[in-house]
């Protein structure tokens, strides 16, 4: 049986391949402190069926690439979309960063 992980989909701008971020939490054993572990798979994606914020299972395989030794099982979750702020509202975010900053420097 092939080893499986579940992820999400953090790149899918190349043909027939996705980028697949796991995030695991893991305690340090000496301090006792929680952390996020994010680990990043390549998988090979036929029919280019995930997409970017998809919740996705993929599954070990034969190496088909450099890098790509997984294969899209199938979509779990489909994203509910994601928000991109105009070029107006990034222009005006950072203005008001760069005047809290100046602020801050007096």
């Amino acid at each position: 049986m092939a080893h499986t992980l579940v992820g999400i989909v953090s790149s899918d701008k190349r043909d027939k391949t996705i980028t697949v971020s796991i995030e695991s939490r893991e305690t340090h054993p000496l301090y006792r402190k929680q952390y996020t572990k994010t680990r990043k798979y390549t998988a090979h994606d036929e029919n280019n069926e995930a997409h970017l914020g998809d919740k996705v299972e993929i599954a070990s395989c034969r190496p088909l690439s450099k890098t790509k030794s997984f294969r899209l099982v199938k979509v779990l979750e489909r994203s509910h979309g994601s928000v991109e702020l105009k070029e107006e509202a990034t222009d005006a975010f950072q203005g008001t960063v760069e005047a809290e900053s100046q602020e801050g420097e007096k």
